[in-house]
């Protein structure tokens, strides 16, 4: 599912998860975006839907590539506590809506990541809406053949 280089989903820093993140959708590797995912990871998307199974995040990544989306992260914080740590990342996103409609949300992501058996980081909860709840819409085009 990769149009470009694999991407190494093997995170040995907490604070580099999202960013990793960003460079699996931005690559196009849906697979690679899922290993960064625990097993029994939950995960709100920035319109809101909550995707708890594998299936539904590698759907919401494919979804995602397909809307040739194209994510920058820029980092707040990071705190690690044990094998638990909690990211905070703004971020921004440019997609082509299914209409043609390119849009380009912002907000804030809240992440906790678990780190697994073999010392490598994984995403628990991943939570696009962070703390401020929904994301700043703009659009920057209208739909092919729109107003």
């Amino acid at each position: 599912m990769s149009s470009q280089e694999p991407v190494n989903s093997r995170i040995d820093d907490p604070a580099r998860l999202p960013f990793a993140y960003a460079d699996a959708l931005n690559a196009g590797d849906a697979d690679a975006v899922l290993a960064l995912f625990h097993q029994d990871a939950t995960m709100r998307t920035f319109n809101g839907e909550v995707l708890a199974d594998q299936e539904a995040l590698l759907a919401e990544a494919v979804r995602t590539i397909a809307a040739q989306a194209h994510l920058t992260n820029k980092p707040r914080s990071t705190l690690i506590g044990g094998g638990t740590a909690l990211s905070i990342v703004d971020w921004d996103l440019e997609a082509t809506l299914p209409d043609g409609t390119r849009i380009s949300p912002t907000g804030t992501t809240m992440a906790v990541a678990r780190r697994s058996a073999d010392g490598s980081w994984r995403f628990a909860v991943l939570n696009c809406q962070g703390a401020v709840g929904s994301p700043g819409w703009q659009t920057t085009e209208s739909p092919a053949g729109g107003r």
